[in-house]
């Protein structure tokens, strides 16, 4: 019995003092803590040596023939279309590994449209580089002078690289003329705006510095002359002295008498054929006829221009040859005649006349 007692007693010492069985609660925490240090520690590690593996190869430059491919990114591509073309066109080898680094870079939002020449072998991050800051590949677009803005628009619908937003035909006399260049993939809206803002430009400058005394109120007046200038000559030698005698009427009252805006008047600058469908020269009825853009029957100049003059038009206009003449004439070389005076000016068109029947008599064969 005694013996029973003893071994209770034990039973109970050892109930009432469990510490000397398990570990302080402070231990446990660091050892928790530990492991946990430890998990953090492996699973930032796999992370980081992950990351860099993927990253070596985003890097990395693949073995290859050296070559150039053009690569288009239509307008609103995203991201995922992009890296599963690359890789389908076999520019990267993987898409997810270009994906997931251009994300956790940042810089899923930085690719351009148009079209781009990739220099292979490239690595992922060069094809990148090249998509996203690199230049796109550009197509001229040329509108010569002379044109008018409906004309222009229908040169426009024929460049196969420009998307047709279907923009309005811009108003007449806002473009300018010239060579542009342009990536696949611009808008005609985007196109017609920078040639707009190319004019604006053009006449902003060449405004502030014009010749004291023009008989023109306002930078629209000089596009209207400017056109007309545009459409009376085609030498650039001239143009200032053809100017010169527009502005030299204006100043005293005279009538422009110019045969490209009664043309304008009738058709809208577009040319004029007869019943057989060839090119033909105005009627006598037409030129009487009053119409607000032809300048033998109506004063100063007309309501709006009769088509887009290129730059050296408007600065034709804006400094023109100081002369005495009012009157030209075509002298069948391409250029003209001037005169000072009407009779001088009978005798130019007279001259020019015999030139025109000559030719029309070589052409039915002598």
């Amino acid at each position: 019995m005694a013996r029973k007692n003893k071994i209770r007693k034990r039973a109970q010492t050892v109930t009432q003092n469990p510490q000397t069985t398990s570990l302080p609660k402070k231990q446990k925490r660091m050892l928790a803590f530990i492991a946990l240090t430890s998990v953090v520690t492996i699973c930032a590690a796999l992370i980081l040596g992950a990351y860099a593996m993927i990253n070596y190869r985003y890097e990395a430059l693949p073995k290859g023939k050296t070559a150039e491919v053009v690569f288009e990114v239509p307008r609103g591509s995203g991201l995922s279309s992009i890296a599963s073309r690359l890789e389908k066109e076999d520019l990267i080898k993987s898409a997810f590994i270009f994906k997931l680094v251009t994300k956790l870079r940042g810089n899923e939002a930085n690719f351009k449209a148009g079209e781009f020449i990739i220099t292979q072998p490239a690595s992922m991050s060069k094809i990148y580089e090249t998509l996203a800051e690199g230049k796109a590949v550009l197509y001229p677009f040329t509108a010569p002078e002379g044109l008018t803005s409906a004309q222009i628009y229908r040169e426009l619908a024929k460049v196969e690289t420009l998307v047709n937003d279907a923009p309005p035909i811009p108003k007449e006399g806002t473009l300018l003329p010239e060579t542009y260049m342009t990536p696949r993939g611009m808008t005609k809206s985007a196109l017609i705006k920078k040639m707009q803002d190319a004019q604006t430009e053009i006449i902003d400058d060449l405004w502030k510095n014009r010749q004291e005394g023009l008989p023109l109120k306002s930078k629209e007046e000089a596009i209207i002359l400017a056109s007309i200038v545009e459409k009376e000559t085609g030498v650039g030698a001239e143009r200032d002295v053809v100017a010169g005698v527009f502005i030299n009427r204006l100043k005293i009252g005279m009538k422009l008498q110019t045969d490209p805006t009664i043309i304008y008047g009738i058709s809208k600058g577009e040319p004029l054929y007869n019943k057989k469908g060839q090119r033909r020269t105005l009627y006598r009825s037409e030129i009487d006829r009053k119409t607000p853009w032809n300048t033998y029957q109506i004063d100063g100049l007309p309501p709006t221009p009769i088509c887009n003059p290129g730059a050296e038009a408007i600065a034709a206009v804006l400094q023109p040859a100081k002369t005495d003449y009012l009157f030209f004439v075509a002298d069948g070389t391409g250029g003209h005649v001037f005169a000072k005076t009407n009779r001088e000016h009978v005798n130019n068109v007279n001259k020019w006349r015999k030139i025109e029947r000559e030719r029309q008599r070589q052409q039915r064969g002598g």
